[in-house]
């Protein structure tokens, strides 16, 4: 059977029976991690095979944010810690050789790491480009101030990730940058003209849409496009704009369907964002009754959304073999250089 158009979280760092079921019986595309969901590397290896197990696809993806910097959900002691976004646009406007190779470099290890715990995807690179007085939701983990710097040193770590078997996912779509507020607990409002975020904002999806077949969108509503709803539950943003503009034809899939930006009950939320044009709902908080809620609603993945999210999983796959201690050594050279 075909699985359903969401991915779910999970409530900790071992299958609950009710889970195990859950997961069984809804069938839901793949499943993303939480630090909660991180102890060490059996013990993720093993959480990965049972979801695997449970979901009945020894495909089936999982997904974590490790960025870097903040947002980096497993590391220390067990990995290395790896440097904000803006760390490489440091790097980038004093030798911009040096910080696309760093770029590269720091995905390629983060791939090394994440293929060895059995982890599939992940939610990089963060295309966004920050304004001054904008949210510190984004804050450092943009790339760059500029769309130059968002699209070469976001270009260099899908490349690096999909050179280790790891399907990236560009965020957050069109562009949150301009948020002065954060969507996790309210929803921003952008207003600006058409013409200025097609020349900045959008710029960087645009040019990299056809390198990464996975896309996240941002709980942001675009007042010049639509003054309604926000991206991830707009038809005309998805429409005229993801898909038209940007001409991004990969899988789409919305940001966390729990955050406080989106008002109404999570079952509310998956139906419009499946109904807007979203491909896959992203529900992260591990609480099951939502994700049940989710599941009741969510559709079997047909048509497009098919096609579309049968490409993505084709990105995953044996990683090029590279000398590790060569590469951390390059990498440490180039990180010391950028925080000099």
């Amino acid at each position: 059977m075909a699985s359903r158009a969401f991915i779910c979280g999970l409530s900790g760092p071992d299958l609950s029976e009710a889970e195990t079921e859950f997961l069984r019986d809804a069938r839901p595309w793949g499943v993303i991690l939480f630090k909660r969901n991180t102890e060490n590397p059996e013990q993720i290896r093993r959480l990965c095979r049972k979801a695997r197990v449970a979901l009945g696809r020894d495909d089936a993806p999982i997904l974590i944010d490790q960025e870097g910097g903040r947002v980096q959900r497993f590391g220390s002691p067990h990995l290395r810690a790896y440097p904000a976004g803006a760390i490489y646009g440091a790097l980038y406007r004093e030798a911009p050789l040096a910080g696309v190779e760093a770029a590269y470099l720091g995905a390629r290890l983060i791939a090394l790491d994440l293929a060895a715990l059995g982890i599939s995807v992940n939610c990089l690179p963060v295309l966004d480009i920050p304004v001054e007085g904008g949210t510190a939701a984004i804050g450092d983990r943009a790339l760059g101030d500029t769309p130059d710097a968002a699209v070469t040193l976001g270009g260099a770590q899908i490349d690096g990730l999909i050179a280790g078997g790891i399907l990236p996912v560009i965020k957050h779509m069109p562009g949150h940058g301009r948020a002065i507020v954060d969507s996790h607990h309210e929803l921003p409002r952008i207003d600006v003209p058409l013409s200025e975020l097609e020349n900045r904002d959008f710029m960087p999806f645009r040019l990299l849409a056809r390198r990464s077949p996975l896309g996240m969108t941002a709980h942001v509503t675009y007042l010049a496009v639509d003054e309604g709803a926000p991206a991830t539950l707009s038809a005309e943003v998805i429409g005229k704009i993801i898909r038209e503009r940007i001409g991004f034809d990969g899988a789409l899939m919305t940001d966390d369907i729990s955050m406080k930006a989106l008002s109404g009950g999570v079952r509310h939320r998956a139906e419009r964002a499946i109904r807007a044009g979203c491909d896959l709902v992203l529900h992260c908080n591990g609480d099951l009754a939502e994700m049940q809620e989710i599941a009741s609603t969510a559709p079997e993945l047909e048509g497009d959304a098919l096609r579309r999210t049968d490409a993505a999983l084709a990105f995953i796959g044996a990683a090029q073999k590279v000398d590790r201690p060569a590469i951390e050594a390059r990498f440490d050279s180039l990180i010391a250089r950028a925080i000099a």
